[in-house]
């Protein structure tokens, strides 16, 4: 038996919780939900599946994305909440022995983006809020990293986590990595109306930080695309879309949107992959969906 889940912080979080209310000894298998889509993951009998799209060789999923939603019966829960470790969290409750609510509801905070200006333009205030900003999604497998949080948050309380040393060296990095971050983002990040597109394509090596940062930055904007290379050879291209946490305008459902594009999410987060040939074709289609700002989800 094994967890099949996502390297990000909802991602870590259920796979503390799974380990616990399953015994699993195995090593967490570290997928992104396109490579899920696409048929490029071996998933076996036993496994788990979660914060991901289903599979129907795993014995067991866990999700909350808006477009993963299936209409066949399977093991385990789907329902649209903040969070897939909110929903394992709820479900087996009564198999832990350790209390995870504090960690099960900052998880659904922080997924959900429901955070506040103070905790985005100050992290480092805010315990939770500063350890997810450690795990970077996007950048390069760092799975010994993402293990040992899964191990640390299973036995030590948040500050005890913190404490630990390499959690404090990365937190530093996170603060650094921040303030890098607001530059790059002022120089490659225009508006079109109230749209704000980041577009990172001219950049060899993608900055690292805060996701909400942009929303902090271009407060007349609504919703963000993200764009940049997906592969060192430039083959692939990632777009991320994310509804401003502070002027909450938008009426896109970013998922359905996306999914059109071979990518999925929820409403008010998304990405995809494509071949960069497409990027002439796709981009404008995004881009005038997100600028004509209708509910698209009828």
């Amino acid at each position: 038996m094994r967890i099949v889940t996502r390297p990000d912080f909802d991602g870590i979080v259920c796979a503390v919780l799974l380990h616990e209310a399953f015994d699993i000894r195995q090593p967490v298998k570290w997928v992104e939900p396109n490579a899920v889509q696409r048929g490029l993951v071996e998933i076996r009998k036993g496994d788990i599946i979660a914060n991901l799209p289903y599979d129907d060789r795993c014995s067991f999923w866990f999700d909350h994305h808006y477009t993963n939603r299936i209409y066949r019966s399977f093991k385990g829960v789907f329902k649209i909440a903040p969070s897939a470790a909110g929903i394992i969290f709820d479900h087996y409750k009564d198999r832990f022995k350790r209390d995870y609510s504090e960690l099960a509801t900052a998880t659904d905070k922080i997924d959900a983006a429901d955070l506040s200006l103070e905790e985005v333009l100050r992290p480092e205030a805010h315990g939770y809020v500063m350890l997810s900003m450690t795990v970077v999604n996007g950048g390069e497998p760092d799975e010994s990293y993402w293990n040992k949080l899964i191990d640390l948050l299973r036995k030590h309380d948040l500050q005890q986590v913190l404490d630990d040393p390499e959690v404090k060296g990365r937190c530093r990095q996170v603060r650094e990595q921040n303030e890098k971050y607001t530059i790059y983002l002022k120089k490659n990040t225009r508006l079109d109306k109230h749209v704000s597109i980041t577009d990172f394509r001219n950049l060899e090596n993608i900055p690292a930080g805060n996701r909400f940062l942009v929303y902090s930055l271009f407060p007349e904007s609504v919703v963000n695309m993200r764009i940049r290379y997906e592969t060192k050879n430039k083959e692939m291209i990632a777009v991320n879309i994310g509804h401003s946490i502070f002027n909450r305008r938008c009426n896109v459902n970013a998922g359905l949107l996306l999914a059109d594009f071979g990518g999925g999410g929820h409403r008010g987060a998304a990405s995809t992959r494509f071949e960069s040939s497409k990027a002439d074709i796709y981009l404008p289609q995004i881009i005038e969906a997100l600028k004509r700002n209708k509910n698209n989800e009828n």
